[in-house]
């Protein structure tokens, strides 16, 4: 019998064992019988059985029986309708919708076959840095896992292509192991992954903020592998020996050594001088200024991402003063004090003195000769009717009755004053800060010595890396930034994700055909990518704020129509149907997989809180009396236990439920837990005996690499993880940083 086995059935008959003896047989409780639950789903699992249908059962079941013990008349009912509404909350979850999309980006893009270009150019491009072989396998691990998600297809096709190369180089077979396997995992930490999806839907975190806190953790352990393996290979280069000069080498085009042969080898100023020089040496003046150009990318990138970020930070602050319009709403202590309009204060119209003598009489004047005064004007008429007053009792009222007349004049001279200062400031732009300069300077001085470095040989390094490297890297930056910066919700990201791999499918398949191939695909390909284009490119000008409107609706339909139409060619052009058809089944196969893992699991839920097992498990944790830290390290000892026999899938939507409910007691961000149990789970794939990395990675290797060669190159990698977490938890805004910035 294999040793996995042995371990296997050891530990499920020291489950069995642990329930038979401590147990209660006598005097069970509904709690008792959630824990019981609890070990046979474990079991049942480790039996092989599914886990989604095992955990529908199970929680069925058992929730018959909590709920028999309430009313037995209506317990097959009340269970029915459990299973109904958790089912249909699953399928009316928003969340779940991009795990479907980011695996059908994943399979286009393994299905590319694209990692092959990738791996050696930047097995080229890290030719001179020690272990230079298991560093790209690391580096190409990383990309294709994010951009995939898909440990198992990254750990095979990298043991189809990097372990051959690393064994033929003379690497360490144990060290060649543990680099493909713990460079295949991180796939399901640095996002786009679909773990953090997974737990943000059963721990009700947001999915948004996971992204954005996983980013720097995962670049993190990245990294931490990147050093060890360096570090190993500058210790110990027998282990990871340099490669030989003839395997640095590229072949460099007949016209460009030609170029390199007459003005010398630094790219740049060769490529310069030849295009403005005569064309003595039989060179084509398009080839040359096609070479040029793509030798300037790096520097018209880096201008054009300056000029954007210099223009939003520049942007002149345009504020509008309200200050007047309310002081017009409101009663001023200026207002207060004059008098109003129809109370003219001066010597003119006055109300008569008191002691001046009236007539016996005061009859009403007629209709025609005289209106009603206004109001606190004359109210008394004086004898004899109303006269009009001698010319020099009218004296023209002082200044303080004459400003509220004109006040409105000079509202509007006040109104226009910051309208005018706005129009103003709208052409002072603001000054761009010290920080924004020194990224300058130090930009460029990295210009200058890359350009300095450039020889015509990195230039076709260059080249492969823009075929392979840097498309992927952008489709995933695209991806995280639309999430990350709020420009999208995950689900519409994970749509731009899929659309830019079936891009890039196609690309690719197109790149892999003849040359006349590619000629006639121009003709097609070439206007309606420019008709896309325009409405994209007018749209971030228009954000950026260089334009000053966005592209109107007619542009946008007729972008969205070129597309449209691109995608329909180019199945049939490139060959592409057997591609997509096999990435959608694998897709709809996946995704049931995840949805119906997700309804088994909200049943088991359901039906172990209703059993009083979450309870249970609540009162004993808290019995304990235990510190946030020591919580934290038992949390996370167990979930690491966990991942020897189980996988990810159910560590998360079993145990999850039972340890987020105790975190408010122990003041404990669901977030930064998140964060730490995603990183735990990388062990999940490389703990034996159930590493399942080391099972895909055994089912390509050559047959001299034995199963325990693989678990002995896991294990130091293993340790590495366990630092990272340490590492997390010891300065948490490793993880917490990036999203207090983003979502304040």
């Amino acid at each position: 019998m294999k040793k996995e086995l042995r371990f296997g059935f050891a530990l499920m008959a020291i489950i069995l064992t642990a329930v038979a003896v401590f147990m209660p047989w006598g005097n069970l409780t509904n709690g008792h019988l959630g824990l019981l639950m609890l070990s046979l789903v474990v079991v049942a699992i480790m039996l092989g059985f599914p886990t989604a249908f095992t955990l529908m059962g199970m929680g069925m079941i058992f929730a018959w029986l909590a709920y028999r013990s309430n009313n037995p008349e209506i317990a097959l009912t009340q269970t029915l309708d459990l299973m109904v509404q958790r089912a249909y909350g699953v399928m009316t979850n928003d969340v779940l919708i991009s795990i479907p999309l980011f695996v059908f980006m994943g399979y286009l893009v393994e299905r590319a076959n694209l990692i092959e270009k990738l791996f050696k150019s930047l097995h080229l491009a890290l030719a001179r840095i020690p272990g230079s072989l298991a560093v790209a396998t690391l580096v190409t691990c990383a990309i294709f896992a994010t951009a995939t998600g898909i440990v198992g297809a990254v750990v095979t096709l990298m043991g189809l292509l990097a372990l051959p190369a690393m064994l033929r180089a003379g690497y360490n077979v144990k060290l060649s192991a543990g680099v493909i396997t713990a460079g295949g995992c991180l796939g399901i930490l640095i996002p786009p992954s679909v773990l953090l999806i997974v737990y943000g839907a059963t721990a009700g975190v947001s999915v948004v903020k996971l992204y954005a806190g996983a980013f720097f953790p995962g670049i993190m352990l990245a990294l931490l592998y990147v050093g060890y393996v360096i570090l190993l290979a500058k210790l110990k280069p027998e282990l990871a020996p340099p490669l030989p000069e003839s395997e640095r080498g590229v072949d460099i085009p007949v016209d460009n050594a030609r170029i390199a042969a007459r003005f010398g080898k630094r790219a740049m100023p060769s490529l310069l001088r030849a295009a403005f020089s005569k064309n003595d040496a039989g060179i084509s003046r398009a080839r040359v200024m096609r070479e040029l150009t793509t030798t300037l990318l790096p520097a018209l990138v880096f201008i054009v991402i300056m000029g954007l970020v210099w223009q939003a930070l520049t942007k002149p602050d345009v504020t509008t003063d309200t200050s007047a319009l309310q002081e017009m709403g409101m009663v001023s202590e200026e207002s207060k004090e004059a008098p109003a309009l129809d109370e003219p204060q001066g010597e003119g119209i006055s109300e008569p003195p008191a002691e001046e003598p009236v007539a016996d009489g005061v009859q009403e004047p007629p209709q025609d000769e005289l209106q009603e005064p206004p109001a606190n004007a004359v109210q008394e008429p004086v004898a004899e009717g109303l006269q009009e007053p001698p010319m020099e009792t009218l004296q023209e009222p002082p200044a303080e009755a004459l400003q509220e007349p004109g006040a409105a004049p000079s509202a509007t001279a006040e109104l226009a004053e910051p309208q005018a200062a706005a129009a103003a400031g709208e052409s002072a732009r603001q000054p761009a800060p010290a920080t924004f300069w020194k990224v300058l300077g130090g930009g460029l001085a990295v210009l200058f010595v890359v350009y300095a470095l450039f020889t015509f040989a990195r230039l076709e390094i260059f080249k492969m890396l823009l075929t392979s490297f840097f498309p992927l890297a952008i489709m995933i930056l695209a991806v995280l930034g639309t999430i990350v910066f709020g420009l999208a919700t995950p689900t519409e990201a994970a749509a731009v994700g899929s659309f830019g791999g079936f891009v890039l499918a196609a690309f690719y398949l197109a790149h892999n055909k003849s040359q006349d191939k590619r000629r006639s695909l121009r003709s097609t390909w070439i206007p309606l990518w420019m008709l896309f284009g325009v409405s994209v490119v007018w749209f971030i000008l228009f954000k950026a704020g260089v334009l000053p409107s966005a592209p109107p609706d007619w542009v946008g339909w007729l972008s969205m129509a070129a597309i449209g139409l691109w995608c329909v060619l180019a199945v049939p052009q490139v060959s592409m149907l057997p591609t997509v058809r096999e990435s959608a089944f694998l897709t709809a196969k996946t995704s049931a997989m995840v949805c119906w893992l997700f309804v088994g699991s909200s049943i088991f839920s359901a039906a172990f809180a209703l059993l009083g097992g979450q309870a249970l498990i609540e009162h004993w944790v808290l019995s304990l009396d235990m510190t946030p830290v020591q919580f934290m390290l038992l949390s996370q000892a167990i979930i690491f236990i966990l991942g020897w026999p189980l996988e990810w899938t159910e560590i998360i939507v079993i145990f999850m439920p039972i340890f987020i409910p105790l975190l408010a007691h122990f003041n404990i961000d669901p977030l930064f837990f998140g964060l730490m149990v995603a990183l735990n789970l990388q062990t999940a794939f490389l703990s034996p005996p159930v590493a399942m990395a080391a099972f895909y990675l055994k089912g390509v290797a050559p047959p001299h690499v034995t199963l325990n060669q693989i678990f002995a190159g896991m294990l130091p990698f293993m340790g590495i993880q366990v630092l990272a977490m340490g590492m997390l938890y010891l300065w948490p805004q490793i993880g917490l940083w990036l999203p207090s910035v983003l979502y304040k």
